[in-house]
């Protein structure tokens, strides 16, 4: 009884370890999270019309095809992005929280005044 709930333990563990390992990879990647999208499509209710990549790597195409980056997808559709390219190695989808930007904000001593945690 004892050897298979050790074994138990163990595979638990090393899945766990598993799951943290995809998910700092994921944060890590050098890829920003990137759609191409009809620029020309935004409703308020649904944002974004997500179209073919080649859309926005051809200028000869009937779609204004602009990256879009970050944001939630919802079927062919995407919102709450930014057009805006997120800095390298910032590890946020960007631009989803209205300008600022979504990396730690670290402080210190002297901190400045008026500054806030969020």
């Amino acid at each position: 009884m004892g050897d298979a709930h050790r074994r138990l333990r163990s595979g638990t563990v090393v899945l766990g370890g598993m799951g943290l390992l995809a998910a700092a990879l994921t944060a890590c990647s050098s890829e920003p999270d990137q759609r191409c999208v009809d620029r020309d499509s935004y409703t308020a209710a649904r944002g974004y019309r997500i179209v073919s990549d080649k859309n926005c790597r051809s200028a000869k195409t009937a779609v204004d095809g602009t990256w879009y980056y970050g944001g939630r997808k919802n079927g062919g559709w995407i919102s709450g992005g930014s057009f805006t390219t997120p800095r390298k190695g910032s590890g946020g989808s960007g631009g989803s929280s209205g300008g600022h930007g979504s990396g730690v904000h670290r402080g210190g001593f002297g901190g400045g005044k008026g500054s806030s945690g969020g």
